[in-house]
């Protein structure tokens, strides 16, 4: 039986779409089909990579919730294309793109909100990728401590969900978090 392979849109195409450049394009392309041969990657195959970066927790459930982020079409994999859009969005996007982009990754069941719920279980996924070394030790109560501080500055009107128009405005009032927005813009 015949390997399926993805066939990448046209690097032009992508270079219009995207924030990279051709060159870019062609080294993230060969990293992706280094990994990827058959130019897709489902979830299982995404965790297995995203893993590597973290061997001294499980990244798998908070790889889960940055898979669903990049297939953005929800067809269970994610394609060059996807892929590339994405990173373009958190290394070069404006800061109100990548605010959204966040938001979607907190967003689990997109339904427009961020409840205690999915945040609690992001933190969770955090905590369990950062491994048991941490330092200083994590208690047990400290994801739901996070989520209640979160909960805190961003639901400001208090009604017990985050929309995207709270997340952006205590996003962007937050300069901790303006200045990691911009962490990223020169890598690659």
């Amino acid at each position: 039986m015949a390997t399926v392979r993805h066939r990448p849109e046209a690097l032009e195409l992508l270079e219009a779409q995207t924030k990279f450049t051709k060159k870019e394009l062609q080294i993230l392309y060969r990293g992706f089909k280094n990994e990827c041969p058959s130019g897709i990657v489902n979830e299982e195959t995404f965790k297995d990579i995203y893993s590597q970066f973290f061997p001294q927790g499980d990244a798998s459930n908070y790889a889960h919730f940055l898979f669903n982020a990049f297939d953005t079409d929800h067809n269970g994999s994610v394609s060059f294309e996807d892929f590339v859009m994405g990173l373009s969005t958190l290394l070069r996007g404006t800061i109100q793109e990548k605010l959204n982009w966040a938001f979607n990754l907190y967003d689990i069941n997109k339904d427009g909100y961020i409840t205690k719920e999915e945040m609690l279980d992001i933190m969770k996924a955090i905590y369990d990728m950062m491994g048991k070394c941490t330092y200083p030790l994590v208690r047990e109560d400290t994801p739901k401590q996070h989520v209640e501080n979160f909960f805190q500055k961003m639901d400001i009107n208090k009604d017990g969900v985050v929309t995207i128009e709270e997340f952006i405005e205590s996003c962007q009032k937050d300069e901790n978090i303006m200045c990691s927005m911009q962490l990223f813009e020169n890598v690659i």
